[in-house]
């Protein structure tokens, strides 16, 4: 259960998300979706990483920084950013342990992806009392690695209650 003053820290895989939401036929509201985590889960900090910079990209950047979220992109030598992947699940999961190592001041971890690459990060975290939630984009895509977790340990972007807290309504 969340404590008022709890101190969370959200670690988003920016692709996972975008793709999960799109997938599912909508999108984020970048600004809704940091109050929610901050109202819902006390999130303090919440890193959104992404593959590369892209100049075509620059809008995407300052939307997510105006809503709160702290940027972290992938690093890639200047000559393979066209034809890299941006996977980001070994630097979310470093910086999750190195935030553990380096004894930052915070309460859980939050993470947002519905890749099953974070298994293992997830079950030591839940030993070590530091992990908050694991929410996934869409329900349809999520890995069946973590079936096994209690249901109080993940949720669903896509329901429809989570959903209409967070989803980009064009004015």
């Amino acid at each position: 259960m969340l404590q008022v003053n709890e101190n969370n820290l959200a670690f988003i895989d920016g692709q996972n998300l975008y793709s999960g939401t799109r997938t599912g036929g909508w999108a984020i509201d970048y600004a809704r979706f940091r109050i929610y985590l901050s109202e819902k889960y006390k999130v303090g900090t919440a890193y959104y990483f992404l593959g590369y910079i892209k100049n075509t990209e620059q809008k995407l950047y300052s939307n997510l920084q105006n809503a709160g979220f702290t940027l972290v992109f992938k690093e890639h030598s200047s000559g393979h950013k066209g034809l890299k992947k941006g996977n980001v699940d070994s630097d979310i999961i470093f910086e999750i342990m190195k935030t553990l190592v380096d004894g930052k001041d915070f309460d859980r971890a939050l993470i947002i992806s519905g890749d099953g690459d974070y298994k293992k990060l997830v079950d030591y975290l839940i030993i070590k009392g530091k992990f908050a939630r694991l929410l996934f984009p869409n329900e349809k895509f999520a890995s069946t690695l973590y079936t096994s977790l209690g249901r109080e340990y993940y949720d669903y972007l896509d329901t429809k209650d989570i959903r209409e807290k967070i989803e980009y309504k064009s004015k």
